[in-house]
């Protein structure tokens, strides 16, 4: 839904090609998994709704926005859409996804195999856990690529598998845990520098309107819409929906994406319009969600503890 009106935001206001639109729609369409993490599952054991909710959006949509990337990189450099788009569908779309969450379940499934093999000889200890949990997800991703999968795509899956396989075992998942969470942080913080170390006055005020545009809509109207729309039926409180709606924070996810449709060919003045809006959204975003991630999650949770008290009486 946000590629979809974001495309339409760029074509229409902001005159980009279909091509450049979908692009810069599907670019910025992930939310971050890492940067979010004040809004996201504070233990194994969370059963909160709204941090159940964007911790898994934040896992998967780093990965399903990739067919939509590719979609944009080959109507930007070839418009009529006859010559690829059977290929964008079987390959891009069916297989990737596909393979990533086959290969997800099979690497993860091999791993935890030869992990209790292991154990039946000698007793891990906390240092043995973290490299299993980082040589899942190496490779997971490596091979899942090896066979032009969404690694991403794998890497969740493989989480998912994982957790599973180890719920008689929750120190185990707890020490795994801990140690991604730290290698996380450790660089999305060393990413954010670089970002910064990127950020330019010149081309950031050519383009600030449309960027101040695009991160207006997007953070007060796409977002919103998005969460609305795929609500709808459910019975989530309206609190939660609206929190769900506000806290879409941009960051690594949107810079991959960008750096990886630059090295596919993306050039011009097209390409430096993508470019600048995508790195101004990305810091409004972490600005702006990172303020009111604090206050509104201690509001929220303050909220449900009041419900809860008066649902127990």
């Amino acid at each position: 839904m946000s590629i979809a009106i974001l495309a339409a935001i760029a074509y229409y206001i902001l005159g980009m090609g279909w091509g450049a639109a979908v692009l810069l729609g599907a670019i910025l369409s992930p939310t971050d998994p890492v940067l979010a993490s004040e809004v996201q599952l504070a233990h194994i054991e969370d059963k909160d709704e709204l941090r159940f909710a964007l911790t898994s959006e934040g896992g998967l949509n780093d990965s399903l926005a990739f067919p939509f990337v590719y979609l944009g990189i080959y109507a930007f450099n070839d418009a009529n859409w006859n010559n690829w788009f059977t290929k964008w569908v079987g390959i891009d779309l069916i297989w990737a996804i596909a393979a990533g969450i086959i290969m997800g379940i099979v690497v993860a499934k091999a791993v935890v195999w030869l992990d209790y093999a292991l154990q039946k000889r000698r007793p891990a200890d906390d240092l043995m856990e973290d490299f299993v949990a980082i040589g899942i997800i190496l490779l997971t991703y490596s091979v899942t690529e090896l066979v032009n999968g969404y690694g991403f795509l794998a890497v969740f899956v493989a989480g998912l598998v994982v957790q599973r396989s180890y719920h008689c075992q929750p120190d185990k998942r707890l020490a795994q845990l801990e140690f991604t969470e730290q290698i996380e942080k450790l660089l999305e913080v060393t990413a954010i520098v670089i970002l910064g170390t990127m950020l330019l006055i010149e081309p950031m005020l050519k383009y600030a309107g449309q960027s101040l545009l695009v991160a207006g809509l997007l953070f007060l109207v796409v977002r919103p819409l998005g969460v609305w729309l795929s609500m709808l039926g459910g019975n989530l409180p309206r609190r939660t929906r609206n929190l769900m709606g506000w806290f879409g924070i941009r960051g690594l996810g949107s810079i991959y994406y960008l750096t990886y449709a630059l090295g596919k060919g993306i050039s011009g003045n097209t390409a430096e319009q993508i470019a600048w809006i995508t790195y101004t959204v990305v810091v409004l975003s972490i600005i702006v969600h990172g303020i009111s991630a604090s206050p509104l999650m201690s509001w929220y949770e303050k909220l449900k503890n009041k419900s809860n008290y008066q649902n127990s009486i």
